[in-house]
């Protein structure tokens, strides 16, 4: 482990008197922090050098130098005109064994969160800022009520309300044999198999809520750096983002209130659904049951009113870090719950003579209303977007013109309602054995309507899909064509063309393009849902049956098209869940799935959970406040200057670091990105706070910034700012192969690198001596006065967009 001098900045006053000369100023000592990207990799492959040691971390996160380094600031002068090179490991973070892959489950909670961060550059004083978050967070809200609602639908009404009051259904079932009413036993009453059943949903809540409990420990309980008292930002107004506020990382208060607000939720999702079918069952001559079903209510009215209030006043605190405790109100609420549905269980559980379950549970119209109550907070939310889209400051670029946060709202209900209804479909077919549910002469009556005609219209959605896909490979060949016309040119003339190498080059471009059509395929998926559930909404209520039962009086050919599509659908639900495990389970199996999947489960985890508590971890909360901490203390302490390098993923995690350093540390600090997605992926889709003016802001309090990337890089691309005197951030292209065909120095031919391997191109080296030398080591890089931190402060804008 390192050790410092008891004095931080005795390095820099401190003079060095050689016997027989003047005093001499000591060396001052440079570092280079790498940072990898999606995917992952180990210390020794990123410092090259098999022997590394620990300097500071943990097995989570942590970093390394190699060990012959591991003293460096103790004899700064081994190190003149090189930085030393320290690794920060983060992979351990959003990486670990197969069953983390189950998190996928949690898919339609991340996708909602990222609602919230996707809204417009609007000033932050704009009042519609305050409806959309509030409008997000409702949504939220109830993917957490859907989720309940579902696990209710299977424990509760398909298997003790219709299979176990089902003879035919029970029979051959010995797992359910206690609960068929054939047998007359006590848990036969079709209320206390209810309660029995309540257990699962409550386990499911339970287990949500303890894994938020416990990520949120781990992950949003990380504090950020103390910063220099006295330091000012000079950045104009405009040019500011959240992302540089104190508390922006430091979500533990805001977590934990909305963890207590949605497992309020599901709880009384669960007593809900048990008031319903105890009353369906009626007080069975019991005065003293009519007065309690009617207090019960009233409860579980109170508390989701409560609830609603909670989520409403909660709201995130990003100047400072919110370390204050929750009210009293908030921590009892899911107590209160809980103590609700205890005594809805009794009350459902007390002995009715002459109960009986028919048909399928009480409330399954409940799908529906949830279907409709999401549609209009979606349509809510757009028109809240499109208000502050007209007030954004630079929408040039901005994904789907704003409306990215409304269509990506839209598929996580989409998303959730695929996988409820999903398992309900399936588990429904498995207890009904050959039959299908819901058709003449099942068994049981089946899941409700509508989720029958949700399944029957992704049939649809998939046609759509499927065209949008084969359009973009249309694309890809046109482009392809138009592109091999030029990639010749790119190489040395002497090299002999190859028509084969040459389509394979274009063909990579060509695909790598396709990064920037991902709102087109965004904007039709969600169009087009919107449409189909709208229609299956109305066909549920205005025919109360199943597609296949309600075209039985129509042409031949349409009922037979309405039944393969409820079919189809069902199975495809079905499988669309246990695609989401398997491709999971693969991408922490596979490298190549792991960096292709990856990078869409990084970003969504890269945003704290702003509007629900149970999507997975923000491994950002622990990894910036790690990146800066480390910078901070150890310019502090020796008085250096830093080279921040980053790739991919972690060029994101750099940039938001170094935001939040106080202005006097941030300007010792030289940024290094490539492969980075920083202004293609966040610039577009997250505007308000990796617009083009945060990123002017950002260059203007560094010291410097390097850019590069590639046409064939499928993620990463240039930042698109321009300093003064016309000095471009981006370098780039870069070429892609380094040669196109063989040669005296290449004689095998040159791999494609696509996202990965940027330091085998020449010009990253180039770059990298380039920064070093700018910062030191010896003396810091002279830079000229309208170039300066101060001098670009005092100028105003120190880039514009140049695409």
């Amino acid at each position: 482990m390192e050790t410092a001098d008891p004095t931080p900045h005795a390095r820099s006053t401190d003079r060095d008197t050689a016997a027989d000369g003047p005093p001499r100023t000591p060396p001052q000592l440079s570092l280079e922090l790498l940072v990898h990207g999606v995917g992952g990799t180990t210390a020794q492959e990123m410092l090259g050098d098999p022997r590394v040691q620990l300097i500071t971390g943990d097995d989570t996160a942590a970093c390394y130098r190699r060990t012959d380094d591991a003293d460096a600031e103790q004899r700064p002068d081994d190190y003149r005109g090189e930085p030393v090179r320290e690794a920060y490991c983060w992979s351990n973070l959003t990486s670990g064994n197969g069953a983390r892959a189950l998190w996928l489950i949690l898919v339609p909670f991340m996708v909602a969160n990222l609602a919230h961060w996707m809204r417009p550059a609007a000033p932050s004083e704009h009042p519609a800022q305050r409806i959309y978050d509030l409008l997000v967070r409702i949504l939220a809200l109830t993917l957490t009520v859907l989720l309940a609602a579902a696990a209710c639908e299977v424990a509760l009404d398909l298997t003790a309300w219709q299979c176990a009051g089902t003879t035919v259904c029970a029979a051959g079932k010995s797992w359910m044999g206690f609960l068929s009413p054939d047998n007359s036993g006590w848990w036969s009453a079709p209320g206390r198999r209810l309660a029995l059943a309540s257990m699962v949903p409550l386990l499911v809540i339970g287990f949500l809520w303890g894994l938020s409990r416990r990520t949120w420990s781990a992950y949003e309980s990380a504090s950020p750096p103390p910063r220099l008292p006295g330091t000012s930002r000079d950045t104009p107004v405009a040019e500011r983002t959240a992302l540089s506020r104190e508390g922006f990382w430091y979500g533990r208060r805001l977590v934990a209130r909305l963890r207590a607000a949605h497992t309020t939720a599901g709880v009384l999702t669960v007593a809900a659904v048990l008031l319903a079918a105890a009353k369906a069952d009626g007080d069975g001559g019991h005065p003293v049951l009519a007065v309690t079903s009617r207090a019960l209510t009233a409860l579980v009215i109170v508390l989701a009113a409560a609830t609603l209030i909670v989520v409403w006043r909660t709201a995130r605190s990003e100047d400072a870090p919110d370390v204050s405790s929750d009210h009293l109100v908030v921590r009892a609420l899911p107590f209160a719950s809980l103590a609700v549905l205890a005594l809805t269980l009794v009350h459902t559980g007390w002995a009715r003579p002459g109960a009986r379950s028919r048909g399928p549970l009480p409330g399954a119209d409940a799908f529906g209303g949830i279907a409709v109550f999401q549609g209009v907070l979606v349509l809510a939310l757009a028109v809240t977007a499109w208000v502050l889209q007209r007030a954004a400051r630079d929408d040039a670029r901005t994904a789907l013109r704003g409306m990215g946060g409304p269509a990506v709202a839209l598929l996580a209900c989409a998303v959730g309602g695929v996988l409820s209804g999903g398992v309900a479909q399936r588990f429904a077919d498995w207890l009904d054995g050959g039959a299908t549910p819901g058709q003449a002469h099942a068994p049981i009556p089946g899941p409700p309507v509508l989720l029958s005609w949700q399944a029957s219209v992704i049939p649809a959605l998939l046609v759509v899909v499927a065209a949008v896909a084969v359009l973009a490979a249309v694309r890809v060949v046109i482009v392809r064509n138009r592109v091999a016309k030029d990639v010749p040119g790119l190489y040395d003339p002497r090299e002999q063309p190859d028509a084969g190498r040459t389509k394979r080059i274009a063909a990579t471009i060509a695909g790598a393009g396709l990064t920037d059509s991902a709102p087109v395929l965004i904007a039709a998926t969600s169009a087009v849902t919107l449409v189909l559930g709208a229609g299956a909404v109305v066909g549920a209520w205005l025919t109360g049956r199943a597609p296949g039962r309600a075209t039985e009086g129509a042409p031949p050919v349409v009922h037979a098209a309405a039944e393969t599509a409820e079919s189809l659908g069902s199975w495809l639900m079905g499988a669309g869940v246990i695609l989401l495990i398997t491709m999971g389970r693969r991408a922490y199996r596979d490298h190549s799935a792991r960096r292709t999947i990856g990078i869409l489960w990084d970003v969504g985890t890269f945003w704290p959970r702003a509007a629900h508590p149970f999507a997975p971890p923000c491994y950002a909360e622990r990894a910036v406040p790690d990146l800066t901490w480390r910078m901070a203390t150890w310019t502090e302490r020796f008085d250096g200057r830093l080279v921040l390098s980053g790739h991919s993923q972690g060029s994101v995690l750099a940039a938001a670091a170094v935001w939040q350093l106080d202005l006097v540390t941030r300007s010792r600090v030289a940024l290094l990105t490539y492969g980075s997605p920083l202004e293609r992926l966040y610039g577009r889709w997250f505007p308000a706070f990796f617009g083009p003016p945060a990123l002017t802001g950002l260059h203007r309090e560094m010291d410097d910034w390097r850019n590069l990337w590639r046409f064939t890089d499928p993620i990463g691309g240039p930042i698109r700012l321009t300093c003064e005197g016309g000095r471009r951030i981006d370098q780039g292209p870069l070429r892609d192969p380094l040669s196109f065909g063989r040669t005296l120095q290449n004689p095998l031919p040159a791999q494609i690198l696509g996202h990965g391997d940027y330091q085998a191109d020449p010009v990253f080296g180039t770059v990298r001596a380039e920064l070093i030398a700018r910062i030191g080591p010896d003396l810091p890089g002279q830079r000229p006065a309208d170039e300066s931190p101060k001098g670009r402060s005092a100028q105003g804008s120190s880039g514009k967009s140049s695409g």
